[in-house]
């Protein structure tokens, strides 16, 4: 254990009558007088909330009052993983709950959605009352097209209010959501959608970044003609553009008298589909449920981050990423959530303080790498804009680094709370993040979330303290994957997470669980990128780079940097007589941007003579990343695996030039 000698400062702590009256002390005291929970601090909370699973999911619908139309039998119907069934017999729907709020008269008026964009003076507001009326019309006309229960509904749209009012039509009718932002391709989207075969697509005619106006009409038109099962298309006028031939009008859809009515749906019956990219074959058709989705994000967002009515709940994010998901969460508890479309760091490094500033955020979510960009941008929001409602900032997408814990303490506030978080979009959930009740230390996450049996795990299955290991989740949660679409018999969902620890999820992070409880992600433990939170497949950028006949073969991988970034270059074997010139470079750049997306495109593209495989022919990606981040090279790899260990001289070389 820490002596008290060793224990560091804190940077901050909870004034304590602040946090005695958070959400998550108030459910702690309830849960101990109706459900045997411990009284006292969070430690022991937790160790109940994962000790007895069922006691303390049962006092989360209680208590955060779920509408079950009708009621479970039970908690929890066996809790092998994966196949854990979460509240057998319910039924209920996550687009009633999360529109609940705005049913009280009193709030009708009140922000529902705040929305801001690049250009934007001011939020634009959509009330309570008009989200519910606007979700009602939707979902009617949703109805009257033949859309229910199992159908597929997919959208191409930005970080708008109309995304949020399409999801919950959806959500409302029982029909299966998924989206992709608007600057994928249409070659990483329909390696999406294709999946999945939707009958409707909502589809903007563009979008505007970094100054800039993006026309998305080839796209659609290029969905439209690829996705055959597609039954209607509606078209969002972002741009101003006339409507398409044969598309439906968003402005009608929306403003026609229907009642608002929700398709009661079993606990298990799938909400949205989100995708989550390894490393091989087409993107993961993850599939979460309405139950497991309203329970994990009314503790998330009700207990975790302490949300509640008086809140406005902002974190920068795009459609294609769970964050987007996540934020709705808001709703859930009644808070104003704000959506912003546009650049994180434009017309300024401090776009975003400015835009909490504008809609007065009170919880301000943002990833890692936007903070240390501020900080290397030598901003000042906490001196230069008025962020007096600002009481808590959560950061993810990549591990925050101890320099990043500071200048937030130093640059916006030294009485705000820092909520790192970290969890997956194959769970759209944390399984560490923010404790209001607990003290925030430098480069540290406050502690494992309720419900979440994390730990740290040695290769053999061995629980580490003070230790980096394998991040592992040993009991079921309710949004872990209903299953994977196209995946019958469930082996891709199984290889995915159960693979190395039998019955035990395997995330694919590094973690180190500290003596006093609080926890440190270190990155990727395999070599799938990862992108300020966006997963992304290596497969993809190789089969885009390799049709350029100039390039022979080709390796990516990513790497996290001490300072908080992210490196991310990309070495090819150049066919005979090739050259990577500047011309090259920018083919690449420009295929993989359209193709695929902007992330990615490499931060560099370095030659090299070969690359290493297995002995069954397989580039190996893992041991490079190992070897650029300073694993010596006897230590990475076995060379008496791989077919040419020489080539691996090129990556310990530039190891070397990088430190």
């Amino acid at each position: 254990m820490t002596s008290a000698a060793s224990e560091p400062t804190p940077l901050w702590r909870p004034d304590p009558d602040r946090a005695g009256n958070t959400r998550l002390v108030r459910f702690q005291n309830w849960a101990a007088a109706h459900h045997g929970a411990p009284e006292g601090d969070y430690a022991a909370l937790h160790q109940w909330s994962v000790d007895h699973l069922e006691d303390f999911w049962r006092a989360v619908t209680e208590w955060f009052d779920v509408r079950f139309t009708t009621p479970p039998t039970a908690v929890l119907g066996g809790s092998a993983m994966p196949g854990a069934e979460w509240f057998p017999g319910a039924t209920l729907n996550y687009a009633e709950q999360a529109l609940r709020h705005g049913g009280d008269p009193a709030r009708a008026a009140d922000p529902a959605i705040l929305h801001l964009d690049e250009a934007s003076p001011e939020p634009t507001v959509l009330t309570w009352g008009e989200l519910r009326a606007q979700v009602a019309s939707l979902a009617g006309e949703l109805r009257r097209l033949g859309i229910g229960p199992g159908d597929r509904v997919a959208a191409y749209v930005p970080n708008i209010p109309q995304a949020a009012v399409a999801l919950l039509a959806t959500a409302a009718v029982g029909a299966v959501w998924t989206s992709c932002a608007p600057d994928f391709g249409a070659r990483s989207v329909l390696d999406r959608f294709q999946q999945i075969e939707p009958a409707v697509l909502f589809a903007v005619d563009g979008y505007r970044y970094g100054g800039r106006t993006h026309d998305r009409a080839e796209v659609v038109a290029e969905l439209r003609r690829e996705l055959p099962t597609l039954r209607h298309v509606v078209h969002i006028p972002v741009l101003g553009t006339e409507q398409p031939e044969a598309t439906l009008a968003w402005s009608e859809l929306t403003s026609s008298q229907h009642a608002l009515a929700f398709e009661p749906v079993p606990f298990d019956h799938p909400l949205w589909v989100l995708y989550s990219s390894g490393t091989t074959g087409l993107p993961k058709a993850i599939v979460q449920g309405h139950g497991g989705i309203v329970l994990e994000h009314l503790k998330g967002a009700g207990l975790h981050l302490d949300l509640g009515p008086e809140d406005r709940f902002f974190w920068y994010t795009s459609t294609g990423w769970m964050m987007w998901n996540y934020l709705l969460a808001g709703l859930l508890v009644g808070a104003s959530i704000v959506t912003y479309d546009g650049s994180p760091g434009y017309p300024a490094a401090d776009a975003q303080w400015q835009l909490a500033a504008k809609a007065e955020v009170t919880v301000f979510g943002t990833s890692a790498a936007y903070v240390m960009a501020c900080k290397k941008a030598d901003v000042h929001p906490g001196r230069d804009l008025d962020l007096h409602r600002l009481r808590a900032i959560g950061t993810t997408g990549s591990p925050l680094p101890p320099d990043g814990f500071q200048w937030i303490y130093d640059e916006i506030s030294p009485d705000v709370w820092l909520a790192s978080v970290s969890g997956g979009t194959d769970v759209c959930a944390c399984f560490v993040g923010g404790v209001p009740t607990l003290p925030v230390y430098l480069g540290e996450i406050q502690a494992p979330c309720l419900g979440v049996a994390v730990e740290s795990w040695s290769p053999d299955g061995k629980p580490l303290t003070d230790e980096v290991g394998e991040l592992v989740v040993t009991k079921p949660m309710p949004s872990m994957p209903l299953y994977f679409w196209n995946d019958p018999e469930g082996h891709r969902y199984h290889d995915s997470y159960f693979d190395m620890f039998p019955g035990v999820w395997r995330h694919g992070d590094w973690i180190t669980v500290t003596s006093r409880g609080t926890v440190v992600i270190h990155g990727r433990s395999d070599s799938t990128l990862n992108r300020q939170g966006v997963r992304m497949g290596s497969s993809d950028i190789y089969e885009v780079v390799e049709r350029l006949p100039q390039i022979r073969e080709s390796l990516v991988i990513g790497l996290e940097q001490p300072d908080g970034g992210y490196w991310m270059p990309l070495f090819v074997v150049l066919a005979e007589d090739a050259v990577l010139d500047d011309e090259l470079k920018k083919q690449i750049a420009t295929s993989l941007r359209t193709e695929l997306s902007p992330r990615h495109v490499p931060d560099e593209v370095i030659p090299v003579a070969a690359l290493p495989h297995t002995l069954t022919g397989k580039r190996i990606e893992v041991p490079v990343k190992r070897i650029l981040g300073g694993t010596p090279v006897e230590k990475a790899v076995n060379p008496g695996s791989i077919d040419n260990p020489a080539a691996l001289s090129a990556f310990e070389q530039l190891a070397r030039e990088r430190a």
